[in-house]
């Protein structure tokens, strides 16, 4: 560990790309002290007398959107909507795709069918659809919004840990362990597990940044009143 950590620091790529991760995670952290402006917040005096957004000002750095609202703002509270739910959502998609991944593979039998088969189902019914149902159902928010990513992307995880686990219960080792009286908790624990973490956490740095923070950037107006409660016309 020491080792890979001197190798990075020696690495002015890895360092600068560090750094800009931690200043973009610092102000998403930091968004109600860092935005000038409250996110959904209109301005009069934010469109021009046509009505066309504003280019960057002294007082609108970055300029303003079809609402007149400060898009530096924005863009900063989007951070902090998308770092939530990148790491909750698919935190929750990724625990639950594992376990499910691993118990299908490690009993495999008709247990293991019946999650693959209902993980199948899953991965086949339409999001949008699941989205809809739910926002229907509960009051719309950020969590609504972790939920259905989760539910979504819990599938691709769940196969393939499946595939992995599968390969790996059928190794001579496991086949040892078993036949010295090992538990299934202690093969789990000590012989599949350590080997499946590099895939689960690829698959979950993988998530959020292909689909997460997209997501969350195109679904951040409907947790708008339960990230800054300051909306209002001035």
């Amino acid at each position: 560990m020491p080792d890979t950590l001197s190798l990075l620091l020696r690495n002015g790529v890895a360092v600068f790309g560090i750094a800009v991760i931690a200043a973009m995670t610092l102000a998403a952290v930091l968004a109600p002290r860092l935005a000038p402006f409250a996110p959904s917040e209109e301005f009069f005096d934010g469109l021009t007398l046509e009505g066309a957004p504003l280019p960057p000002n002294e007082r609108f750095w970055l300029g303003t959107d079809l609402l007149g609202r400060d898009l530096l703002s924005r863009l900063i509270y989007g951070a902090r909507t998308s770092l939530i739910i990148g790491i909750v959502a698919n935190g929750v998609a990724v625990l639950t795709g594992a376990a499910l991944g691993i118990t299908a593979g490690y009993l495999s039998g008709w247990t293991g069918a019946a999650i693959m088969r209902f993980t199948d189902l899953m991965m086949a019914f339409p999001a949008l659809l699941l989205a809809i149902a739910l926002a229907a159902i509960f009051s719309p928010s950020l969590w609504i919004v972790a939920l259905v990513i989760a539910m979504v992307n819990w599938v691709q995880v769940a196969r393939v840990v499946y595939t992995q686990t599968r390969a790996l219960v059928e190794k001579e080792y496991i086949e040892a362990c078993r036949a010295l009286g090992a538990s299934s908790a202690r093969i789990l624990g000590r012989h599949v597990l350590p080997h499946l973490v590099p895939t689960m956490l690829v698959i979950g740095v993988t998530l959020i940044a292909a689909i997460a923070i997209v997501i969350g950037n195109l679904l951040a107006d409907i947790a708008a009143p339960f990230i800054d409660p300051r909306i209002k016309l001035r």
